[in-house]
């Protein structure tokens, strides 16, 4: 395991005042789902369907950060992590979706963000990692626009009871993987197969978006942002139609968000297929930003849907009848979740963010960057992850890149802090700088936790 002597000059050099950080989702790690007046949200449905997560598994216990959370607290102050990404489950706080708080789902979060400040750690919270109630599902979900009313009023809740010691907000994490995972071709949560129907998805959860972060101010909160999922998207070949696919994943996947909630505009095309009253509308979804947040895993290589090309590994939206094909980026090495290891794609992004609109870019944190690989605890207790430790040492000089470039880039906050339920892959991925025994929810710091800590400490 490295250590605190790890020379400084070794490690990746950010700006002065960078803040350094780690993400968790609470359907990811939170477990007590049936505890503290909690309901049912879409993950607790769709993982009790058969067949849809790949070992079987959910997140009904997951990494019991409710009951352990000062454990989990006591390892981000030997972090020295500056701040933690969390999100708050929407079912916790209101069972219904709707209506008066569940006070012991508000009073967890209250504790939860005290002890943070304690420990020295400011909260970034996120209101919605895709759990959204199930009640609310039952009533349409983010195919109705009742929906962001109810978020709006959630938003309040939140305000009200934790404004005056979050630092950060994210009203919506990635509403671009719920639109086309969850609702387009039904990979995720709530697993519905609507193709381009699923449009009016995009444009409610954007709509919440911008109705949340008018509530959140209302209440007091002073910086509020996103956290947008963003991949560099590079066609197959110089054929027109793989060139054509490709713009056309970039519109939907990229472009699609970053230009309503910067320019308070859709991409050419999209916004006739919106509900209305899409102008309107806009302008809520436009209102200004103190941050941008952006999730960044790697870049996508798309072709024509026909195309002989392999699918990435669990990625072919084309089989489920999208009108792409997403295919192997080679020459890079991958990670267990079979992704392309392409730090430099990294910096592209954030480069391409400040090209493309100037003096509308906030000031932009990395809220999600990391890696999956298949670690296990070793003869000796530790847990040994060197590819880790080289993935996040080369995406952090790729950020410290964009920065000489003249990006605003102010934090990195990397995916995750522990292991955990990763979604559809249930328990098979795992992420963290801490490994976890999900049988006996022992917590292992990894050599890249020793990494990150050495890393912070040098900045500081």
């Amino acid at each position: 395991m490295s250590s605190p002597s790890t020379p400084a000059d070794s490690l990746p050099r950010l700006p002065d005042g960078f803040r350094f950080g780690a993400s968790t989702a609470a359907y990811q790690v939170e477990g007590a789902v049936d505890e503290g007046g909690r309901g049912p949200s879409v993950w607790d449905t769709f993982c009790a369907e058969q067949g849809r997560i790949a070992d079987g598994s959910s997140g009904a216990v997951a990494c019991d950060h409710y009951h352990r959370y000062g454990e989990d607290v006591g390892l981000m102050r030997d972090l020295g992590l500056h701040g933690y990404r969390l999100s708050v489950s929407w079912s916790r706080v209101q069972p219904e979706g709707s209506g008066r708080a569940n006070a012991e789902g508000l009073a967890f979060y209250d504790r939860l963000v005290d002890t943070l400040l304690e420990a020295g750690v400011r909260p970034m919270v996120t209101l919605f990692h895709w759990d959204l109630p199930q009640p609310l599902e039952d009533a349409g979900g983010w195919l109705q626009r009742a929906t962001t009313d109810r978020f709006a009023e959630y938003a309040t809740l939140l305000g009200m009871k934790l404004g005056d010691r979050v630092e950060h907000w994210c009203p919506v994490n990635e509403p671009n993987v719920v639109t086309m995972l969850g609702h387009a071709v039904g990979v995720h949560a709530p697993g519905k197969q609507l193709l381009f129907d699923a449009l009016p998805v995009a444009h409610h959860l954007l709509l919440a978006h911008g109705r949340a972060v008018t509530a959140l101010r209302a209440t007091g909160a002073t910086s509020i942002g996103c956290a947008n999922n963003h991949a560099p998207a590079r066609p197959a070949s110089d054929d027109p139609a793989d060139v054509a696919a490709t713009g056309l994943y970039d519109a939907l996947w990229n472009q699609l968000f970053s230009e309503p909630m910067l320019r308070g505009r859709y991409p050419d095309g999209f916004a006739e297929l919106m509900p209305g009253p899409v102008q309107d509308d806009l302008r809520a979804i436009s209102v200004p930003l103190d941050f941008y947040g952006l999730n960044y895993y790697n870049p996508t290589r798309v072709a024509d849907p026909s195309s002989s090309l392999p699918a990435a590994p669990g990625r072919d939206m084309s089989e489920r009848g999208a009108p792409f094909k997403l295919v192997e980026l080679e020459g890079y090495p991958r990670t267990a979740f079979g992704w392309p290891v392409v730090p430099d794609g990294l910096r592209e992004q954030l480069v391409a963010l400040h090209t493309a609109y100037g003096d509308l870019l906030p000031p932009v944190y990395v809220t999600e960057n990391g890696c999956a690989y298949d670690d296990e605890v070793g003869p000796d207790g530790q847990v040994h992850d060197p590819d880790r430790v080289a993935y996040l040492d080369a995406h952090l000089r790729a950020v410290a890149a964009a920065a000489a470039e003249g990006v605003d880039v102010r934090g990195y906050y990397t995916w995750s802090l522990l292991d955990n339920f990763e979604w559809a892959e249930g328990f098979t991925k795992r992420f963290g700088l801490v490994h976890v025994d999900y049988q006996t929810q022992r917590r292992t710091p990894k050599d890249s936790f020793a990494w990150y800590r050495d890393l912070v400490a040098a900045h500081r």
